[in-house]
């Protein structure tokens, strides 16, 4: 099998890895070392074809291969760009992927809004991060921006596609895993969205995934917006028996009240099995679901900062019903440092 060294960190993968895949390899190994797992906003593992669009997985191969050792003229898209034995690539260590990085998020923030502070993505929005990564404090955009209305695109999605960046994921959950799409990309230039052309056309079993998978605001659960901040809730993992889908979903508490549920995702951000309808919108009682415990939050995540444990003898999946009263004792954790 190749061996690829990232950042001076070798590992050895399978043949047709790519290079993002062989990060993600390495964080996943040792958790200290995810700094060297390239920034995403369009490439997600369970959907084919996906990747290439929004180059902010830019890295530099300072040696392309044992057998041709010469570098790459340019930075690759580390999402399409397959390792070869003996391949050394630089991330966070290269000058030059730091100024494309920083090219590339000023590009992706040309058109979008600044509307953090009423946007239901704040707090878990990949924009936002990549852009306290590797942002500037000022734009130099002077022109008119370009702007659209909000749009109902189903009865429980609603679509800003003024905060759009294209990255063609829920385009490609339409196609994939529902039973049909009904939206995609019309009109062309500046004036290209994201769009069904006739409001509320999306009607499918699955179509709530494309809210899971978009790193933005611009698709929104509209039995959600403007309940909460994310940070003000309580993740909790949960189940049921769904005829439609596993059942395994994340659930958001305020108290005893479930304000939305999600799929679970995985450290990526990356939903780890798709869930329906069904699940997402109608079952927004405590006792339609059982609940297993408190997800477990990435600390570099905002919604760590109200986080909270279980005592260590006080297990809620044990208790025979799902409406347990601990749940109204789970005690906050210690301030984080």
């Amino acid at each position: 099998m190749p061996k690829v060294t990232i950042d001076h960190i070798e590992i050895e993968v399978p043949e047709g890895t790519t290079i993002l895949q062989a990060a993600r390899m390495i964080g996943e190994r040792n958790s200290a070392d995810r700094f060297v797992v390239p920034p995403t906003m369009c490439y997600y593992s369970k959907l084919q074809g996906s990747g290439g669009y929004c180059r902010t997985c830019l890295v530099k191969v300072t040696k392309g291969s044992e057998r041709d050792p010469r570098p790459m003229p340019k930075p690759v898209a580390s999402c399409r760009t397959a390792v070869m034995d003996g391949m050394v690539v630089e991330n966070t260590l290269s000058a030059e992927v730091l100024d494309a990085r920083e090219g590339v998020t000023e590009f992706l923030l040309i058109n979008h809004p600044l509307d953090c502070p009423i946007c239901d993505q704040a707090g878990e929005c990949d924009l936002q991060d990549l852009t306290y990564e590797h942002g500037v404090s000022q734009s130099r955009y002077q022109f008119e921006r370009r702007t659209f209305d909000p749009i109902d695109i189903g009865e429980t999605i609603k679509l800003h596609m003024t905060r759009c960046i294209y990255c063609y994921r829920c385009v490609k959950v339409a196609e994939q895993i529902t039973d049909g799409r009904v939206h995609s990309i019309i009109n062309r230039g500046d004036a290209s969205e994201i769009s069904t052309y006739i409001e509320q056309a999306i009607d499918n079993d699955f179509s709530g995934n494309m809210i899971d998978v978009c790193p933005v605001g611009a698709l929104t659960d509209r039995t959600f917006r403007f309940s909460s901040r994310v940070w003000f809730t309580k993740p909790m993992d949960a189940h049921r028996d769904c005829a439609k889908c596993s059942g395994k979903v994340a659930i958001w508490l305020k108290g005893q009240e479930v304000l939305r549920v999600t799929g679970r995702k995985n450290q990526w951000g990356e939903v780890e099995e798709w869930i329906c309808n069904e699940c997402r919108f109608e079952k927004k009682q405590l006792g339609d679901w059982v609940v297993e415990g408190p997800r477990n939050i990435d600390r570099h995540s905002v919604i760590s900062q109200g986080h909270y444990t279980l005592p260590v003898k006080q297990k809620v999946l044990d208790h025979p019903s799902p409406n347990v009263p601990e749940l109204a004792r789970l005690k906050p954790a210690k301030k984080l440092q």
